[in-house]
């Protein structure tokens, strides 16, 4: 099947060192990773989706976030769709065997149309998978049925989405007839809540209810993500810090009011300093930064980057209240501060910076596709205004490497991309794990 395939950004840093050597070691221990990875995943099975934010300084290769309701398929490189149509078909036949009707539940960006080509995409990956899909709006002003029209040409239909007694339900056209879901397919984080028309349903709800991001945080997931890249580390024998993000919490925060500035400063101080001793250790010559980001934020928001700690007392009032708030107007409290990753990964001729971003459907990795910022430095957030996309450009998917090829190969970087990805999926897992217990994954919780 032919696809577009665009350039593979190019690595600025020289093809020696660390990262160098962790490509190779990764090629060439696959098949101890991927015995380790399966007997991981029937111990903790892993969520529906995810996708993974990926950062590539050269001398360390690192997730940078960890999304569980991805909003980003109509960038996925449509030649692998066969791998998506696959993964989809395992997982919904573990959660429930009989599926045949699918509930997508998404977002409420009704004026988004990149986000909207998304749901398309992932709605027609469902339909392509062999099961009945319809997406149910929770939107509290959609009475009836709306089609939307995109700029790809395709259509899109949101439908209010109704409840009789413990059991969620689309209307039919014909009379007495309801569209029942077995699986009801979360692409809405929940970052106001989780609304009362979803509490104690019948139906198997994935993601579960309780990881949307009224409850999850940031920091417990790079702590399982810690936890996981020290054993990882320890089957390699490399030093952890390679493939992990060093970070810090702080609490009781309130920017607009000044409070708790001291607690942050001190904390991205104390960061700043250790990564400065990993740098002198790995010989790089470059000024460490973090990233100060709501410990519950997604969609790029309430993010800044910090060289200096005296940085924090400098915040503008602009910048405080940028601070203060994230999805949906939601306070900011609790922050995470975490080890800013470089990214010398640079696309085209006008050198934009780019960042791999890793798609996966229950365990399998599906495709990605490159962040592109032509306004962003390599120590700043890509997740903003201005970015667009490139499909991950491999002739092969990322679970077929070239060990007779240099590590800088494509199947063999994309490679080293996948196996980071599946770690902090593999991460995610054992954070849905201790949350939800003995639950499995879309079995509902009736208290």
């Amino acid at each position: 099947m032919e696809s577009h395939n665009p350039p593979v950004p190019h690595l600025t840093t020289a093809l020696t060192g660390p990262l160098y050597e962790i490509e190779s070691l990764l090629l060439s221990r696959q098949p101890q990773i991927e015995s380790w990875l399966r007997s991981e995943w029937r111990k903790t099975p892993a969520p529906f989706y995810t996708s993974v934010d990926l950062r590539n300084a050269g001398f360390k290769l690192a997730p940078v976030d960890t999304n569980l309701f991805p909003a980003g398929f109509n960038n996925l490189n449509p030649a692998f769709l066969p791998l998506s149509v696959q993964a989809i078909q395992n997982a919904i036949e573990r959660i429930c065997p009989t599926a045949c009707n699918i509930l997508i539940i998404p977002e409420n960006h009704t004026r988004n149309l990149f986000y909207l080509e998304s749901l398309a995409t992932l709605q027609r990956i469902l339909i392509q998978a062999g099961f009945l899909a319809r997406i149910g709006s929770l939107m509290e002003t959609l009475h009836k049925t709306e089609i939307l029209t995109l700029p790809s040409g395709a259509t899109i239909t949101l439908e209010p989405v109704r409840r009789d007694d413990d059991q969620l339900y689309l209307e039919n056209n014909l009379p007495d007839q309801r569209f029942i879901p077995c699986v009801v397919l979360m692409n809405n984080d929940l970052s106001d809540g989780v609304p009362e028309l979803l509490k104690e349903v019948q139906q198997s709800i994935i993601p579960p209810l309780e990881l949307g991001w009224e409850r999850r945080r940031k920091s417990d997931h790079f702590l399982h993500y810690n936890q996981l890249a020290h054993e990882f580390s320890e089957q390699l024998e490399i030093d952890p810090w390679l493939i992990d993000p060093m970070f810090e919490k702080c609490g009781a925060i309130d920017f607009k009011n000044r409070e708790g500035e001291e607690c942050l400063a001190a904390h991205v101080e104390h960061l700043l300093g250790e990564i400065q001793k990993k740098y002198d250790q790995y010989g790089v010559d470059r000024s460490p930064f973090v990233l100060v980001k709501a410990d519950a934020g997604t969609y790029g928001m309430g993010i800044m980057t910090i060289h200096n700690a005296s940085q924090i007392h400098e915040l503008n009032r602009k910048q405080r209240n940028k601070m203060a708030k994230s999805k949906g107007g939601q306070s900011v409290t609790d922050v995470i501060i975490q080890e800013g990753v470089y990214t010398f990964e640079t696309l085209g001729k006008d050198e934009a910076v780019a960042e791999p971003v890793v798609y996966m459907m229950d365990h399998h990795v599906i495709g990605g596709f490159y962040r592109v910022h032509t306004a962003r430095g390599p120590n700043e957030n890509l997740n903003a205004p201005g970015m667009h996309f490139e499909p991950l450009a491999f002739a092969n998917p990322l679970n077929l490497p070239d060990q007779s090829r240099d590590p800088d190969a494509e199947p063999n970087r994309f490679y080293a991309y996948g196996v980071i990805a599946r770690l902090a999926m593999l991460a995610a897992a054992r954070e849905i794990h201790e949350v939800i217990g003995e639950r499995n994954i879309g079995e509902p919780d009736n208290g």
